[in-house]
């Protein structure tokens, strides 16, 4: 049976503030309220990131909605969360975050077979003509599909 996946959110601005060197698929610990507002799409991983503590892994930032109908049981909508990884991917983050540059950056949330699953992925900041030049290959890319356009 193949997996099915229902993308909730994306992190649009990491390809572009981030070169992404790998990405990782972790599982991440909610609470029942959590999950039911992650299955709503009310969730933001625009400001969130990722970072080790005690080997193991936290998202900070990330912003889940509070869910209407579990009245007093309700989450924190910003708390911390962890992150489900094996351990030698840990090992592996843990060495390369160590390095100079590095952080861990969401991606993407996304259902996988009824399970919630956060993409993160290890980044490298760009500089700001690496920005530009990505601006302008787009740019450039667009303008192709433009004249391919009129030219069918």
């Amino acid at each position: 049976m193949p997996d099915s996946y229902i993308d909730i959110a994306r992190n649009k601005k990491a390809r572009f503030e981030y070169e992404i060197v790998e990405t990782f698929e972790a599982g991440i610990v909610l609470k029942g309220s959590e999950v039911k507002s992650v299955r709503q799409k009310k969730v933001s991983i625009q400001e969130a990131y990722a970072r080790i503590r005690n080997d193991e892994v936290y998202i900070t930032g990330m912003n889940i909605a509070i869910y209407e109908m579990a009245n007093r049981f309700n989450h924190e909508p910003d708390r911390e969360r962890k992150l489900l990884l094996h351990r030698h991917e840990i090992k592996r983050l843990i060495g390369k975050v160590q390095e100079k540059g590095f952080t861990l950056v969401p991606m993407r949330m996304y259902l996988k077979n009824g399970k919630v699953k956060v993409e993160i992925g290890l980044a490298r900041g760009k500089a700001k003509y690496d920005k530009r030049q990505d601006i302008k290959k787009r740019e450039v890319d667009r303008e192709i599909q433009r004249e391919w356009k009129n030219y069918r």
